[in-house]
């Protein structure tokens, strides 16, 4: 077989993988970039992009049943999942030819559509999607791969038609009754999603709260939100066996509290976890190390333990978000190509649930902060009593900040309420530049917009 070399090879086309591309390129590196699929990641294709879209089309669906509240009158609201499942795919078929386009015109880049597994340390054979194999060398190696949604582990839902964060997007009728497993950041959105298509929902969640990493106040504020919007909400309940009936029906055994229940649904979502695509790869054939879960070991710079091959964004393990790998690609990118010293560590981590009203937040929770034993202000306010929202008649949820009772910088900040991750992005600004909480409290911010609001919750 005959063997290509190029000066690095990229395995995966996701918010690391592909920039990482372009850049190394750019710098004169012959690369070959490898996907297995669909350019663009599980952002792109599975994840930010056609979530995010169907979220809003559950927005609209929300406020045109709300229409009253605001003075007008509509008829009866429908909502066709098929042609939301279309405009899905247009915005999403868009973002992944225009990548694909980007790659396939960039110099010193060749795109390679097929699976790659590892046959040394600085080599990888590529099963092309159109037939064949391909041998490529290359002294760097870049591991861009992503997660999977983890399976449920439910006795008989081998037997069960159940759905997982791609497919229940490729849906074109509505389900009567979701049953959605886990009360994490991607249950929420898809339980509130199909609840507001006008699917009746029940979210089975084995902890004790909602959002697991989120203050107690946060996710309780959460719960009640997402109760008033109708979703069945089972805190410290796990599903134990999973069955059809003879029409259909998917009957889940669940152990709550009160005692063991069965829920009778027409749909299943697995929304408990992910699992990274580092298994395909034949990891050990270039001795690279992973932990139990098969996340890849990384240092600060995202070296793993073997020289010239490096993983971003997902597969790694940590924080799970698309800036998160774009942010990794950033850090090879200055220390390979610009010669510099960047590192993954004390970054700040800013993410946003895109739940309704959103659910954002950045640096130290106040849970975080106190089993630091760290000296701490709170400053809280519900959004009740910011103007912008009681004027758009969104006033659900509430604004919190950690603050350092011995510095005055703020340590952390949390904010469920209307366009929430907007207003977390100030605050990040704000806790870059190292700018006390006064600086906010004192500042003079145009009225009436959200942002004028941290002038009165930073007033303590």
């Amino acid at each position: 077989m005959i063997e290509t070399t190029f000066d690095a090879i990229v395995i995966g086309t996701g918010q690391g993988g592909k920039p990482l591309a372009v850049a190394l390129a750019a710098a004169g590196w012959n690369t070959a970039i490898i996907e297995r699929e669909h350019v663009g990641g599980t952002c792109v294709n599975i994840g930010c992009t056609p979530t995010k879209t169907m979220v809003a089309a559950a927005r609209v669906a929300y406020l045109a049943r709300r229409s009253a509240d605001y003075g007008v009158h509509s008829g009866d609201i429908t909502v066709n999942l098929a042609e939301v499942r279309q405009r899905k795919q247009s915005v999403v078929d868009d973002f992944r030819n225009g990548g694909q386009r980007a790659l396939e015109r960039a110099k010193n880049i060749e795109l390679i559509f097929g699976e790659a597994s590892f046959t040394s340390a600085n080599s990888v054979a590529v099963k092309l999607n159109d037939g064949g194999i391909r041998q490529l060398t290359a002294p760097k190696i870049f591991i861009n791969v992503g997660c999977r949604p983890t399976d449920p582990g439910v006795e008989g839902s081998e037997r069960v038609s159940i759905l997982d964060s791609s497919s229940i997007m490729e849906l074109d009728e509505l389900p009567e009754h979701l049953i959605v497993l886990g009360g994490g950041y991607i249950g929420l959105e898809f339980g509130q999603m199909f609840r507001r298509f006008g699917s009746r929902v029940t979210v089975v969640q084995r902890a004790v709260q909602l959002l697991g990493r989120e203050d107690q106040d946060v996710a309780e504020a959460v719960a009640k939100i997402l109760r008033e919007d109708g979703v069945e909400i089972l805190l410290n309940a796990s599903a134990t066996k999973a069955n059809h009936d003879d029409k259909g029906q998917i009957h889940l055994t669940v152990n709550t509290p009160g005692g063991e229940r069965t829920i009778i649904g027409s749909h299943l979502l697995a929304a408990a976890g992910r699992t990274p695509n580092s298994d395909s790869l034949n990891l050990p054939a270039a001795g690279i190390e992973t932990d139990k879960a098969g996340f890849i070991k990384t240092n600060s710079k995202l070296e793993t333990n073997v020289a010239g091959i490096y993983a971003l964004g997902d597969v790694k393990g940590g924080p799970q978000f698309t800036h998160i790998s774009y942010d990794d690609y950033r850090i090879i990118k200055t220390n390979l190509i610009e010669h510099g010293n960047a590192t993954i560590n004390d970054r700040l981590v800013p993410y946003t649930v895109f739940i309704d009203p959103q659910l954002a937040r950045v640096g130290l929770s106040e849970s975080e902060a106190r089993a630091k034993g760290l000296s701490i202000k709170i400053a809280k306010m519900p959004m009740a009593y910011v103007a912008r929202a009681i004027e758009m008649s969104e006033t659900r949820g509430f604004m919190k900040a950690v603050i350092d009772a011995d510095t005055n910088q703020i340590l952390g900040f949390t904010v469920l309420g209307i366009e929430g991750g907007e207003i977390m992005s100030m605050v990040q600004l704000a806790m870059m530049g190292r700018l006390p909480y006064t600086t906010l409290r004192d500042a003079i911010f145009a009225h009436p917009t959200l942002a004028e609001s941290l002038n009165n919750l930073l007033n303590i």
